[in-house]
């Protein structure tokens, strides 16, 4: 494929300056065929590989067509996992940046009452798991009446864990005229049923291999283990000889997962756990932090292997092989993306050759088999194991840095209770001596306070300025936001 720019989209000026803000210089396979599609308002069902650059493929043309002056929400996107939800908001709201499109994230074991809040906004695209959207939809907090876009995000994944029946009650409360985008990793038949029922004359597009794991990029192996028991020294020594850069190690239930963990952290491996039984603020946490480079392992069950977009994850790590065949996919698909290379290693006990066979049917090739490191292996590869265990590993750079240069958050002590409008704060803040509308951004009004965005620089103009400028008659204390 000739790599095509952006601007070869006809995008507009304020959607093409966030991409290049967040380093997208060319289209992925899967952007090319799909942004086009989208724009002409076409239904499009995407089978493609996670780490292909499937968010921004429907993200950028969505933020193209979304009208900023609508108040209502132009566009419902559902994921499987909370995680992904606040993701792909803050990838919308990143590439909306610089046109002041408003994404919020809406998912459980969240106050609904603040989510209710932010929906009574202006928002312009909602993200969210399908339980917490049906609980909008159910007691009237979120408005569909605009919606003319819906996304279904790992759809496979919403088949597996029992949500396609939520996702169609959403899609009968939607309008009937709209545009439907499906992104699955694999087409199970469930989710070809829902394509042909929901979907109108949708256009086909298969990125990559027919399974979604059959890539160059990623090398797959496998190691036979006697008992359970043995896997714990086996994955000591497999760390040790692989040196990884940056690994998940995927374990089959919460109780596994703490036990990996524990025994990581008692031999000084600085890493990171989670999992479903974990409550939603540490598994940020630890996302974010393991996102930044702050430890080098994390140790996970399935819910981190949906979708979670992080770099330079050099090795995936079987300790369990996953029971369902589409979770294989998944898991491996965290690594060997972006065009980089990656390791997808197993480590599988006799009992476990049913749930094998069924993923190299599923995946279409013979795992390659490998030995266990030799003691003499391990041996020769500890002492450069142990610098890289001394050394605190380099923070990585967070992606949307450069977008977010020259942007300052300010508080105003004034909003709807006050009858603020975002009008008002737009008319006022361009008027400044050496600013403009294109010098402001998102905008959040809510009933005591509101958060404007300030671009290119000019916070520190605006400070200053709005000390001593009134707001629709009304002086207001102004301060830089600590979020």
């Amino acid at each position: 494929m000739t790599a095509r720019s952006f601007n070869d989209y006809k995008l507009s000026d304020d959607i093409v300056r966030a991409l290049a803000g967040l380093g997208y210089m060319e289209a992925t396979d899967v952007q090319d065929k799909v942004i086009p599609i989208v724009l002409e308002g076409k239904d499009i069902a995407v089978k493609s590989r996670t780490g292909s650059g499937k968010t921004a493929a429907f993200g950028i043309p969505i933020c193209e067509k979304v009208q900023w002056e609508e108040n209502k929400p132009q566009a419902l996107v559902l994921t499987p996992t909370r995680e992904l939800a606040l993701q792909v908001s803050e990838d919308m709201t990143n590439i909306g940046r610089f046109k002041r499109i408003k994404a919020t994230a809406v998912y459980g074991k969240e106050p609904f009452a603040k989510q209710a809040a932010q929906l009574k906004q202006k928002t312009h695209v909602v993200v969210g798991t399908p339980g917490r959207v049906l609980d909008h939809i159910g007691r009237g907090t979120i408005d569909l009446e605009k919606i003319r876009y819906l996304v279904i995000d790992e759809a496979d994944e919403m088949l597996n864990m029992g949500f396609i029946e939520q996702v169609e009650s959403i899609i009968q409360a939607l309008p009937k005229d709209r545009t439907t985008l499906l992104f699955s990793a694999t087409l199970p038949k469930d989710v070809e049923k829902l394509c042909h029922h929901y979907m109108n004359d949708p256009v086909d597009i298969e990125i990559n291999t027919p399974n979604g794991a059959a890539t160059s990029l990623i090398d797959h192996s496998l190691i036979a283990v006697a008992k359970d028991a043995d896997k714990s020294k086996l994955l000591r020594d497999v760390l040790v000889v692989e040196n990884p850069e940056s690994a998940i190690i995927f374990g089959r239930t919460q109780e596994q997962v703490d036990l990996i963990y524990r025994q990581l952290d008692t031999i000084g491996l600085r890493c990171g756990k989670i999992h479903g039984g974990m409550d939603q603020e540490n598994r940020f946490k630890v996302m974010n932090a393991f996102r930044r480079g702050e430890f080098r392992y994390l140790v996970a069950t399935d819910v981190a292997a949906r979708g979670i977009d992080i770099d330079n994850i050099t090795h995936v790590i079987n300790y369990d092989l996953p029971q369902d065949n589409e979770s294989y996919v998944h898991r491996s698909g965290r690594t060997g993306r972006a065009g980089k290379e990656g390791k997808a290693i197993s480590f599988a006990i006799p009992s476990e050759d049913k749930f094998l066979a069924g993923i190299q049917g599923y995946i279409g090739f013979e795992i390659r088999k490998r030995k266990a490191p030799s003691p003499d292996e391990v041996l020769l590869r500890q002492p450069a194991f142990e610098k890289k265990v001394m050394t605190q590993p380099t923070l990585k750079q967070d992606k949307n840095a450069q977008l977010n240069q020259g942007i300052t958050k300010l508080y105003f002590g004034g909003g709807k209770k006050k009858k603020l409008r975002a009008v008002d704060f737009v008319g006022t803040l361009s008027n400044l001596a050496g600013m403009s509308a294109d010098d402001i951004g998102i905008i959040a009004i809510q009933d005591l306070e509101t958060y404007v965005d300030i671009l290119n620089g000019k916070g520190k103009l605006v400070l200053e300025a709005m000390r001593t400028t009134t707001v629709k008659g009304k002086l207001l204390k102004v301060y830089v936001a600590n979020k």
